[in-house]
């Protein structure tokens, strides 16, 4: 639980992200704050002196406290406008092509969204093991129910209960990661040549996915600040589709967050229309504020809402362990999802089990995220430094670790990307984030890893070939 002047400063800080606050203005007093906000003196102060560790905001002698400047400000990225219709996923063999490229460890790590290994516990992951292990029941050594192991379901609950996010036991079903828990939903609530809805530019492996499944696709137009709801209510409205994936908070490769009114928004609409979301939440950890944001199925009324997530991304990668919470519209669904949803590791599950009780996952977190912050400023200072003078533009988010960087318009991100896997850097192209090559003068970037000099070094190589290229 955060204390109110934690909360204060998070609300703060969320107005200066969102550029509600802007760099040089002057705040409140001290005074004038505690009275705003009805707090003690030593409460506002408490949170200023937060705001100002963080260095958002600064004091001047005998004048007050101000806004820091953003040292580091960009354009932020166009959304090309598209016209949204069923279609296939036409670029699988590029998606795979690339998708084999980012995991390849030699490689200077750009591309994969994945944490450096510095900044998983690996001390007290393999002691949650070892005590899981040697506490593990004989039963536990035969296969495991396919909904999941009971303690694992038990421990997320009290763990989301903590954030005000309430699942019944009973809902949750572990899975080896999320983007299984999405395939296996998806078959489940559709056939093939159907139409999902989508906001692009979007995470590619889900249209790679997609592509797989022999699913059509209609696009959504997305942007930083979020989802276009106007179009995405058109379609509901139209039955064009009954499934919608999203992703509400710290999409990739955008990185927004949708505001609390937009998630009830889209939470009514589906119950209003029965169409149901399947709301990818595996970022809703990596918030660079204290706590993390409400995913859309806290506002779900009526179970049309499908929670899924992961500890890949704010955690380890290489713990393969997701899940999905059904709602009560899809009840009769259960047999069929637990009779095709592959078993998880069951060691494995009662050791995250025990990271969770034991309160190193929350003890992670409250050290992670505001690493995170500071790790992905730093990529973006470095940079909008060595792109310095060229007509970029590069996204600027409250969480996660995704960049996405626009590039001048004579650039081929594509040809980046090749030019990049040459020199042994990994980047992910932009034109496998939608259709039509809309996003072929963007690309994605991994700010996961430590700003290293092999980093640095890498990011330079890309600016002057950018640099080169246009002159």
């Amino acid at each position: 639980m955060s204390f109110q002047y934690q909360r204060l400063a998070d609300q703060l800080a969320h107005k200066i992200y969102q550029h509600e606050l802007q760099p040089q203005q002057k705040l409140s007093s001290l005074r004038e704050f505690a009275r705003q906000q009805e707090v003690s003196l030593s409460t506002a102060q408490q949170c200023y002196e937060l705001l100002e560790a963080k260095g958002l905001i600064y004091v001047k002698a005998k004048s007050g406290y101000f806004v820091s400047p953003r040292q580091y400000q960009s354009a932020i990225p166009d959304s090309p406008q598209f016209e949204s219709m069923p279609r296939q996923v036409s670029n699988l063999d590029l998606q795979n092509q690339i998708q084999t490229a980012s995991i390849q460890s030699h490689l200077t790590p750009l591309g994969a969204i994945q944490l450096s290994p510095h900044l998983i516990p690996v001390d007290g992951l393999r002691r949650s093991l070892q005590r899981a292990l040697k506490h593990c029941q004989p039963e536990d050594f035969l296969y495991c129910n396919k909904q999941g192991h009971m303690q694992l379901r038990q421990a997320l609950a009290d763990h989301w209960r903590e954030d005000g996010i309430y699942v019944a036991i009973e809902d949750i079903f572990i899975t080896n990661g999320c983007m299984p828990a999405l395939s296996l939903l998806i078959q489940q609530m559709t056939k093939e040549g159907d139409s999902i809805l989508i906001p692009t530019p979007t995470f590619n492996g889900q249209l790679q996915m997609l592509a797989g499944l022999k699913r059509k696709i209609i696009e959504i137009p997305a942007d930083h600040q979020g989802i276009d709801l106007e179009r995405l209510e058109s379609f509901m409205r139209q039955g064009a589709a009954k499934l919608c994936l999203l992703t509400a908070n710290f999409q990739n490769p955008l990185g927004y967050c949708l505001r609390n009114e937009q998630k009830q928004h889209i939470a009514q609409l589906a119950e209003k229309y029965q169409c149901f979301i399947l709301e990818d939440d595996i970022y809703g950890e990596c918030s660079f504020q204290k706590e993390r944001p409400l995913p859309i199925r806290y506002w779900d009324q009526q179970g049309y809402v499908i929670w899924c997530g992961s500890v890949s991304k704010s955690l380890s990668s290489a713990y393969r362990v997701g899940w999905f919470c059904l709602g009560q519209q899809l009840q009769h669904l259960r047999p069929q999802l637990m009779a095709n949803n592959v078993g998880v590791n069951t060691p494995l599950q009662l050791g995250l089990a025990d990271f969770i009780y034991s309160r190193g996952y929350r003890e992670h977190l409250e050290r992670l995220r505001p690493k995170l912050m500071q790790q992905v400023e730093q990529y973006r200072a470095y940079i909008l430094e060595a792109f310095q003078g060229l007509p970029i533009a590069l996204s600027q988010s409250e969480g996660g670790y995704a960049l996405w960087l626009q590039l001048p318009k004579s650039i081929s991100g594509l040809e980046l990307y090749y030019l990049a896997q040459a020199k042994g850097i990994n980047i992910v192209p932009g034109e496998v984030f939608g259709e039509d090559k809309r996003y072929q003068h963007f690309v994605r970037l991994n700010a996961g890893h430590a700003l290293t000099e092999e980093i640095r070094q890498a990011l330079q190589q890309l600016a002057d070939w950018v640099r080169k290229s246009l002159n």
